[in-house]
Order: structure tokens, then C-alpha cells, then sequence
């Protein structure tokens, strides 16, 4: 079965109330608290669940469903089974009535994404597509970039300017650490653009999904601690030349082990190059 069409969707399960009703029935405003902007278009949850590829026998986990509207469009795929994870009591409350019409495919869970470990909520093969609460985005992508090929891909709605940086090119405006650290472990590319107006209610910015999947070799998780460490001194102060960020970090010796000048920026580096100053940093601490 492919990716419904509304029309579909509404014949393959036309018990489901819309979302507007349900939203007005559970008195589930959106919260800013919680960085909530809901999805209720269903033409638009439709093309995010098929532009997560092929999920045949996938087991998916969303994170912050809020009403559902991306659930149902996840359901009407043939995902082996969907985890839905969320903070918000009053939206468990809503997707726990939707499981209801699923009880073989969808799992809710009540937590806190940011202090649980998802991998341990269904089995591999694994993909995360989620409409992500936008104040806790980019810890959440940075937790799961640590999990690696734990991960078969992660199709994840952020603002436009965090996408943007995600998936920046040395130089550009938006290169920095996080798109280092991104593009270190996946190949990452914004695969759709979406205005203000897409959500309920409207947030102040253009939001993006990413498609993020990870490279089949993945860093060790000490050598990950070590990018981290290099990723945050190089880009802590942009306008301070290498030789000068990397103080804290034996600099001098590490631009010496890799052959990179110390009077370049941050910003003027590519993946490969913090790859060789992460490595060099994880040697020169296992010889301290």
C-alpha cells in the first residue's frame, strides 16, 4: 500500500474524526511553552510521510504528534508499526483514542524525547519522521546523530533556519557547528519548504524537513565527544583565527598534526578537515 491521499485515507478509516474536532473536543490549543505548531493539512502530512522513502516493514517513531495529523498519514503507509512519543498529556490523550483504530501499529508513549532512549521502543530497521517541537530540536537531532546507524533515516521538520544550517556549506552564511556535526555522520539535504501559514498556529518563520541519513561508518563515541569538543572551541568565537579558539584545546599541536594554518576561521573548513582535528584531539588526550 503506498502513501493515502486524503480522499483514500478518509475510505480506508472513516471512523477518524477531523482534526479540528478533535482538537476542539481535548481543548488542545497549541502551547509555545512546548514549542507546539500543529500540521493539520492533510495533503501536506501526506507528502512528509512519503518523502520519509520507503517504509515497508520500517518501524517508525514520531516525536511530539500532537494531534495526529502526521500519525494518520504515517498509518496510511506501510510501516510496519509507528511509536508515537509525547510530552503534552492532553495530545497522549489524543493519540492514545487513535490507537484505539490501531492496536497492531501504533504505540504511544507518554516522555519527555529529550531523556529517553528511542531505540529502545521498537526494533530495527528504524526512521524517526516527526513535526519536531521547535525548542528542543536541535538537542534532539544532536542525541540521535550520537546513535548513528541505529538510525536508517530521519525525515524532521525544524525551522528554515536550522535546516539551513544543518545542511550548510563551508563559507555560506549558515555553516557552523551544527551543520559539522550533521554532515559528519549523514548526508543531509532539505527536501521540502513550508511558509507560516502550513501550521496552527502560524509560527514567526518558514519551516523545513531535512532528510538526514547516516553514513554507513559512524564515528566511535569517543571520537564524537572529541568533534564535539573541537566543533564547540572552533566555533565558539567565529572571528577569532584557529590558532586562537583551539587555545583550550592543545591548538598549537593540533594544527601541527594536521597541517591546517592556524590564521584560517571556523567557517572556512570543511567536515573533512574538523574530522582530522577531532582525531588528532582524541589522540593527543589518550597520550595525556
Amino acid at each position: 500500500m503506498c502513501t493515502a491521499s486524503l480522499g483514500e485515507f478518509k475510505t480506508l478509516f472513516p471512523a477518524l474524526e477531523s482534526l479540528r474536532d478533535v482538537i476542539s473536543r481535548h481543548g488542545l490549543d497549541a502551547r509555545k511553552a512546548l514549542g507546539q505548531h500543529f500540521l493539520l493539512d492533510p495533503d501536506i502530512t501526506t507528502r512528509i510521510a512519503s518523502l520519509a522513502g520507503k517504509l515497508d516493514g520500517r518501524h517508525v517513531v514520531e516525536v511530539g504528534p500532537g494531534p495526529g495529523g502526521l500519525t494518520r498519514a504515517l498509518l496510511a503507509t506501510p510501516a510496519a508499526s509507528v511509536t508515537a512519543v509525547e510530552l503534552d498529556t492532553r495530545a497522549v490523550k489524543v493519540i492514545t483514542e487513535l490507537a484505539t483504530h490501531f492496536p497492531d501499529r501504533l504505540t504511544v508513549v507518554e516522555a519527555d524525547a529529550l531523556k529517553q532512549d528511542l531505540t529502545r521502543l521498537c526494533p530495527a530497521p528504524r526512521h524517526i519522521v516527526a513535526n519536531l517541537p521547535y525548542n528542543v530540536a536541535t538537542p534532539l537531532l544532536i542525541g540521535w546523530l550520537r546513535q548513528g546507524t541505529a538510525w536508517e533515516r530521519l525525515t524532521l521538520m525544524f525551522q528554515l533556519e536550522v535546516a539551513e544550517r544543518i545542511c550548510a556549506l563551508p563559507g555560506s552564511e549558515h555553516y557552523g557547528r551544527l551543520g559539522v556535526l550533521a554532515q559528519w555522520c549523514a548526508q543531509c539535504a532539505i527536501v521540502m519548504k513550508l511558509p507560516p501559514g502550513a501550521f496552527s498556529p502560524p509560527p514567526a518563520v518558514w519551516s523545513a524537513v531535512a532528510s538526514i541519513i547516516p553514513h554507513p561508518e559512524q564515528p566511535e563515541p569517543a571520537l564524537f565527544k572529541a568533534m564535539e569538543r573541537v566543533t564547540a572551541a572552533a566555533f565558539g568565537q567565529r572571528r577569532k583565527m584557529l590558532r586562537g579558539s583551539l587555545k583550550s584545546l592543545q591548538g598549537e599541536r593540533l594544527l601541527a598534526e594536521t597541517g591546517i594554518d592556524g590564521t584560517r576561521r571556523a567557517e572556512t573548513l570543511s567536515v573533512a578537515e574538523f574530522d582530522h582535528l577531532a582525531k588528532a584531539h582524541l589522540a593527543l588526550s589518550r597520550q595525556a
